[in-house]
Parts: C-alpha cells; sequence; structure tokens
C-alpha cells in the first residue's frame, strides 16, 4: 500500500480511493481519519513499514462522519488506547452509527452529478458505533502533535473539520472542503453547497504551506496558493 512522506514528520495513507494522515511526534502517533471499515489491517502494515505498530496510535482525529472517513474508526480503536477527536455535530452521527445525512446531494455541473451517482450515491450510509471520547469546537487547539488548530468547515458535512499544523510554514488538512484529482476542486457532494464555499472561502483566508486532502495528492510548499478556490 502506498504511504508517502509529505514532509518531516507527515505521511499520507492511501486507504483505497481515501487518504488519511499519519503524524509522527515525541507525544504519540496521530492519525487523521481511518478510511473504511476494514482499514485497520492496511493502517497496521502501513505502520510497520516505517517502524511502528497500531498500539503506538495515542490519537485520531476524525474530520467527518462519511464512511470512507470515519468507517474505519470502530475497529481501529480495538487495536490501540487512542484517544478520538470530532466535531461534535458528525460525532453524534459516528456514536449512532450514521455515516452520512440524507440532505446529501451533488454539486452542480454535469461532471459532478456523474461522479455522485457512480460514487457518492452508492457510499455506504451506516458504519459500526463507535466511540468518540473528546467533541472539539471552532478555532480549538488539540494537545498534540504540536498543537492541531481546528476550522469547521460545514458543507460537505455538517460537522466536517479541517486542521491546522503549524509546522513546516503550515500545514492544511482539508479534509472534503474540496478535491484535488484531476486539478484543484470543490467537492462533488454537499449537505449545504453556500455553507461548503464559504468554508472554501475560509480556508483559503489561511496561512500554510502544504494543502493535503481527503482525495487526491496534497499540494506541496511551490504551489499551495493554487489552493485559492475562486
Amino acid at each position: 500500500m502506498p504511504t508517502t512522506s509529505i514532509v518531516p514528520n507527515l505521511y499520507v495513507l492511501d486507504l483505497g480511493g481515501v487518504n488519511a494522515y499519519l503524524i509522527t511526534a515525541t507525544d504519540g502517533l496521530t492519525m487523521i481519519d481511518t478510511g473504511y471499515a476494514g482499514s485497520a489491517e492496511r493502517i497496521g502494515r502501513a505502520l510497520d513499514a516505517l517502524g511502528y505498530a497500531l498500539s503506538d496510535i495515542a490519537h485520531i482525529v476524525v474530520t467527518h462522519a462519511h464512511a470512507d472517513h470515519a468507517g474505519g474508526l470502530a475497529e481501529l480503536q480495538t487495536h490501540t488506547g487512542a484517544s478520538v477527536w470530532m466535531h461534535p455535530l458528525d460525532a453524534a452521527l459516528v456514536r449512532e452509527g450514521v455515516a452520512m445525512r440524507p440532505s446529501t446531494g451533488p454539486t452542480p455541473g454535469l461532471l459532478n452529478r456523474v461522479i455522485y451517482r457512480l460514487t457518492i450515491a452508492q457510499a455506504p450510509r451506516a458504519l459500526a458505533p463507535a466511540k468518540v471520547d473528546h467533541e472539539v469546537d471552532d478555532n480549538a487547539v488539540l494537545p498534540f502533535a504540536g498543537g492541531l488548530r481546528v476550522l469547521h468547515t460545514p458543507g460537505h458535512s455538517a460537522g466536517q473539520i479541517a486542521l491546522l499544523w503549524p509546522a513546516h510554514a503550515g500545514v492544511l488538512f482539508a479534509a472534503d472542503a474540496a478535491i484535488n484529482i484531476a486539478g484543484l476542486a470543490p467537492f462533488p457532494a454537499y449537505e449545504d453547497l453556500e455553507q461548503g464555499l464559504a468554508s472554501l472561502v475560509r480556508l483559503a483566508a489561511q496561512e500554510f504551506a502544504v494543502a493535503c486532502f481527503g482525495h487526491g495528492r496534497p499540494i506541496t510548499r511551490a504551489t499551495a496558493r493554487r489552493f485559492r478556490i475562486r
């Protein structure tokens, strides 16, 4: 399974159509998102290749409740003693085993409608219920990995969060606020498009040198200005 270093102490884990991220720090490993159900074995192999084990994961931040980001959480919890952090709006869904709100629909445009029909419309609406230890609000600073600042970015999901990591001149974990597969663009599906576009405007105003996405390649230091989606 591809595991790629983005900057020192930060790795992207390709979990099959979705990315999770690993931060290595002196206070333990931090995972950002968990992939689909069944991803724990793949995560374990990736950690083993880096000289770690699942039991070394100390913190898990889940950006939102969708099955490709939170689906692996319950299983991963059985292998770790990690604390789990989420925004309260999507934490409530994960505790109940709900992955997606029924209001989710395609972003305007023919290509978005096709992508939605072929992928997102087929995504699981349920997941294994999981424990969430800590609920985090906008602008909270998580007390690990050097301090991850929480940015509430509703639209794609009401409780979605992005994260700003202060290391390396700033690393933005944008979750599904945007996608970077065939170029940088808004995500093909939103619960509330107006909120989602407002979240993009907010993210574009932040200071960062690297941007990481739930889907697609990171934007590295030389081209991070491309994140300024109009």
